[in-house]
């Protein structure tokens, strides 16, 4: 049985990881066998994402201490908080096609930036691009009017080469 400083470790690391995750997930693992969640937990890592397993009471007190009381509704049953650190859509990502591949793993629901999410809304998340390939739609979208506006710039200076270029000839024939 943990101490009491060690459960209020246990909820600040909690609360900790709720304010730096960009997103969180909470699932219910049960069925899951050892290697599958060390299977997840591998594929969650290698993605900016981490997965801790904490008992309901604890996590609770947490998303209450830290200001997302709408959570709470999440910690009911076997439950695992997945946190996306760098990308908001990594983790949720990940699981989606990890709960797809195995049943037994069910999306609660979750949090975008503080914003309380239920499973629906997780899964629309995971569809999402990640940030990277948004970050290419944007550089693109905005490459197009830009060299737009290059080539009206360059205009007045073209024709003004064409001009020197006819008086050029102009002048040889003559």
């Amino acid at each position: 049985m943990a101490s009491r400083e060690q459960k209020k470790q246990m909820v600040m690391d909690i609360g900790e990881r709720l304010n730096r995750a960009q997103s969180v997930v909470f699932v219910d693992y049960c069925g899951l066998n050892v290697g599958k969640v060390t299977e997840l937990r591998a594929k969650l890592r290698e993605s900016g994402a981490e997965m801790k397993v904490f008992k309901n009471t604890l996590g609770k007190r947490a998303v209450t201490e830290f200001g997302i009381v709408e959570l709470e509704q999440y910690l009911e049953g076997p439950t695992a908080g997945i946190f996306s650190i760098e990308d908001p859509v990594s983790g949720p990502k990940i699981l989606k096609e990890f709960a797809r591949k195995n049943k037994q793993l069910i999306i609660k629901g979750g949090s975008l930036e503080k914003k309380v999410l239920d499973a629906e809304g997780v899964k629309a998340l995971a569809d999402l691009p990640s940030r990277e390939v948004l970050l290419t739609q944007v550089v693109v979208g905005m490459q197009g009017p830009l060299s737009g506006m290059l080539n009206v710039l360059q205009g007045p200076q073209r024709k003004f080469v064409y001009a020197l270029e006819a008086l050029k000839r102009e002048k040889e024939q003559a």
